[in-house]
């Protein structure tokens, strides 16, 4: 299953599955981020190597050949992924977002404990009604998309479909140039490696296979109420953050830590967007390990 698989949901969606690694190890559910798809988790290669961990990820709804969710919150995502644990018959798990998959990674670990032993979240982002200043420090890019996105409307829809022409075209040799002013020098160190940056495009460019609807709707489920309580997250999360982000500034890390009570930062000053994880891999293994031992979560099914 490893190339993806769709499943029928219940009300009739078809949602991407896609699993590495050994079925026997402990359950670890993905967070793609924004855009992204089921092929974004082969940038976290060395974890799939591992034999840790057996890992389970999706095209969120409207990426990939997953069908559209119109209408969707951040919470909305914890049903699709019960379904989609529920047919690989696994239960217990922990969740580890990247970017825009971190409020996701959160809504599972608010929602659905305690089945869902905590989160790991990378480069995470927070709601927009927080105390943070949402876009200080961040890529003109993604501030221009901010002040589109709380104004809502045709001109928010039209900047996310324009946007999405260019990067459903990506590839190893332009990738970089798509991202603007979004990677900062860390991240445009790593992207050297042409493994990785192939990985990146190919990851972005499949998430539009089906057009730029689901890159829509996961803005609008960003900027708008999440449907849970992140401050209310009993189960672990391990918040990883750097200062060299463009695309979530550390500002929202920092809040992360400071505001679930669960919460343990990772704080990496000389890090980016992509060089958070790229160059923390065994801390990261670590994390989620730490959460299986203290759940006495040793192994999946057989």
């Amino acid at each position: 299953m490893d190339q993806g698989e769709c499943i029928t949901l219940s009300d009739g969606r078809a949602l991407e599955v896609a699993t590495f690694g050994d079925p026997s190890m402990p359950t670890v559910l993905f967070h793609h981020g924004t855009p992204g798809s089921s092929r974004t988790i082969r940038l976290i290669w060395p974890l799939l190597e591992r034999d840790e961990f057996f890992f389970v990820t999706t095209s969120r709804a409207g990426y990939g050949r997953s069908s559209r969710d119109a209408g969707r919150n951040i919470a909305s995502v914890v049903a699709d992924v019960r379904a989609a644990l529920g047919q690989l018959g696994r239960e217990e798990y922990v969740t580890l977002g990247w970017s825009g998959g971190g409020p996701h990674a959160l809504a599972c670990a608010a929602l659905d404990a305690p089945r869902c032993r905590g989160a790991v979240v990378l480069a995470g982002v927070v709601p927009t009604d927080v105390d943070v200043d949402w876009t200080e420090g961040m890529g003109p890019e993604n501030v221009v998309e901010l002040a589109l996105a709380l104004e809502g409307g045709p001109a928010f829809e039209a900047a996310i479909a324009a946007a999405g022409g260019p990067l459903a075209d990506a590839t190893a040799k332009n990738v970089v140039e798509l991202m603007g002013g979004l990677l900062s020098g860390p991240d445009q160190a790593v992207l050297l490696d042409d493994g990785l940056r192939g990985h990146f495009a190919d990851a972005t460019a499949y998430g539009f296979k089906e057009g730029w609807r689901g890159f829509y709707d996961d803005n609008v489920a960003i900027f708008a109420p999440w449907g849970f309580d992140s401050t209310a997250i009993t189960e672990p999360v391990d918040v990883f953050f750097g200062d060299q982000d463009l695309m979530v500034p550390p500002a929202h890390g920092h809040w992360l830590a400071e505001h679930l009570s669960t919460a343990t930062a990772h704080h990496y000053p000389d890090e980016g967007h992509l060089s958070i994880y790229i160059n923390h891999f065994d801390e990261i293994a670590a994390a989620l390990a730490a959460m299986f031992a203290s759940s006495k979560v040793v192994r999946g099914p057989a």
